[in-house]
């Protein structure tokens, strides 16, 4: 073992067995996510200050409704997003194993795409601010993604490149070189370090104020935080590297997320809060 490597912790991927049921890390940081998002939203909505001291657009009760969709939407995407961009073949010889969540697989992109679908069909149907809907649920993912990341690493899956640096983890599932801890990196990244910027736009600019900008801000930190990732983390054995060994899939699928965050940004002070006649 080199002499700054770490040992990783060998930590049970199910939480917790009760006869034939296996709970799962990963399906808990799902569970938890999801709820403490749709928490944290129910507040955002809730305090007029944060809306230059007049009503959200958004009610309570329509967080509320949403959160159904909000979880279709993330589990139909982030599967559907993993069979097509990074194993359909497999998939094609037996369709069956779309079904078969708990094999693994999903993806963020698709994920994400998924809930955008969700999110504007469910604006349109309640007549308000599509893009204050995007900026409310925007500010209220980061601790969920980080405890999305936090069970990949504990499923040792998503690892990264072999590394000398102190910090490098020895995965027993990849070998014996310590190797960059890229979950941790992208809980920190796209988790924590997420949520407090969202906080700051949220709480202290006002960014409520300009649909779009929170929401825009939040996909660019993002793809951002993922294209870092990305020069360390290993890309799926399936896929590979593209373009000459450096691109991966997840560089490009995040750089339209970019493109679209500035878009959102940039475009955000055109906008004003309030309710938008329902589409017929």
């Amino acid at each position: 073992m080199p002499l700054f490597a770490i040992p990783f912790p060998m930590i049970d991927p199910v939480m917790l067995r009760l006869g034939p049921l296996a709970i799962h890390w990963y399906g808990v940081a799902y569970v938890v996510g999801i709820t403490f998002g749709w928490w944290y939203a129910r507040r955002l909505v809730s305090n007029a200050l944060l809306w230059g001291g007049r009503p959200s657009p958004i009610k309570v009760a329509d967080i509320d409704d949403f959160l159904m969709w909000a979880v279709i939407g993330i589990i139909a995407g982030g599967r559907l997003g993993y069979v097509l961009f990074y194993d359909l073949p497999v998939y094609l010889e037996d369709p069956f194993k779309i079904a078969m969540l708990w094999t693994g697989g999903m993806s963020f992109h698709g994920g994400l795409a998924g809930t955008i679908v969700a999110m504007i069909l469910f604006a349109r149907s309640r007549g308000f601010s599509i893009f204050s809907l995007f900026d409310v649920i925007g500010a209220s993912v980061g601790i969920g993604l980080m405890l999305g990341r936090c069970a990949n690493f504990i499923n040792q899956e998503l690892w990264g490149k072999p590394t000398d640096l102190p910090w490098g983890v020895i995965f027993p599932n990849a070998g014996p070189e310590p190797r960059h801890p890229s979950q941790v990196y992208e809980a920190v990244l796209e988790g924590l370090i997420l949520f407090m910027l969202m906080r700051v736009l949220t709480h202290h600019l006002l960014k409520l104020k300009t649909p779009g900008f929170v929401g825009g801000a939040f996909i660019a930190w993002y793809a951002i935080s993922r294209i870092i990732v990305e020069f360390v983390r290993l890309p799926d054995v399936q896929i590979g590297y593209l373009l000459g060994g450096w691109l991966t899939m997840g560089m490009v699928l995040s750089l339209p997320m970019l493109a679209i965050g500035v878009w959102a940004m940039a475009t955000a002070g055109n906008r004003k809060p309030g309710q938008e006649a329902p589409s017929s």
